[in-house]
């Protein structure tokens, strides 16, 4: 356990049920009870409930929840973390069981034990005011088009959509060099497992020694196109992962990753009818709206 008081680690047994969590929580760690509230809200505070098999453990925001003696309260909590200010994401469209919305890079798809204030689900059931399950996720890095589902039994035939491969994914990203003007196809393993990418050159700016591409994955496996792309030389601008060690040299010095997801189709799970997003091209991030 750390007692740090920027990065705090506490894991304490509930042995009265006279005592709230918000009361505890602040004795425990010497933050304020308004603090513990705040950082309850931004999910760094979990309950574990039952023993054994029958345990379950969730994060706790409700501050009126009442503790029973056997429970065990978890706080993990991260100064800078609980500091950070999360991007703002615009709605695409509002399908009532389902919204797509344009995430900002920088923003998370998934939260950590730490909190998931900064993720885009978390921001959207805030602000929407309902339910919302994640069913595909984006790079903290990367920006561009994704669906949050609203309803558990859509949430489900979403995800079965993704993973039967039935949703039309295409990605942009802006590489470094002359990318090939034949289509190619990417089928090498990630992780041991299989992926296939197909990349199609858009358009190449000689000036600035790169190419915008569009990519179609018929998989999803961690970093693909990132990886993919790497492996051919051509690296995608902004990429301080897999790219060139040096991102401030080039003619994009200091940019953030090059990519984008920027069109979703698919069959609405509830009525049937074709869907199809893109997207805007005035939030496109630069420098890839210059293309």
């Amino acid at each position: 356990m750390s007692q740090s008081t920027t990065h705090l680690e506490l894991h304490l047994p509930v042995e009265t049920e006279s005592v709230s969590a918000v009361a505890l929580l602040s004795e425990a760690s010497g933050l304020s009870k308004q603090h513990i509230k705040r950082v309850m809200q931004n999910g760094a505070v979990w309950l574990s409930h039952g023993k054994g098999d029958t345990q379950n453990t969730r994060r706790l925001r409700r501050l009126q929840h009442k503790l029973v003696i056997g429970d065990e309260l978890h706080l993990y909590y991260d100064e800078a973390i609980q500091s950070t200010i999360p991007g703002t994401p615009h709605l695409i469209a509002d399908e009532g069981s389902y919204s797509v919305w344009f995430k900002p890079q920088g923003m998370y798809s998934q939260g950590t034990r730490w909190g998931d204030h900064c993720t885009i689900n978390r921001w959207v059931e805030r602000h929407l005011e309902r339910p919302t399950f994640i069913v595909h996720r984006l790079d903290k890095a990367a920006t561009g088009l994704i669906v949050l589902a609203h309803k558990k039994r859509t949430a489900a035939a979403l995800s079965e959509l993704f993973a039967q491969r039935l949703i039309d994914k295409r990605y942009r990203a802006l590489v470094h060099g002359q990318f090939t003007a034949e289509p190619v196809l990417l089928d090498q393993d990630i992780d041991e497992r299989h992926a296939r990418s197909r990349v199609t050159l858009i358009h190449y700016n000689a000036q600035y020694d790169s190419s915008l591409v569009e990519v179609d994955i018929e998989t999803g496996r961690k970093h693909q196109i990132r990886r993919h792309l790497a492996s051919t030389g051509h690296a995608i601008i902004g990429d301080r992962l897999y790219g060139p060690a040096d991102t401030n040299s080039g003619a994009y010095p200091g940019v953030d990753l090059q990519l984008m997801s920027a069109k979703l189709a698919f069959k609405n799970p509830d009525g049937g009818e074709q869907k199809s997003y893109s997207a805007p091209a005035e939030l496109i991030p630069a420098p890839m709206n210059t293309y």
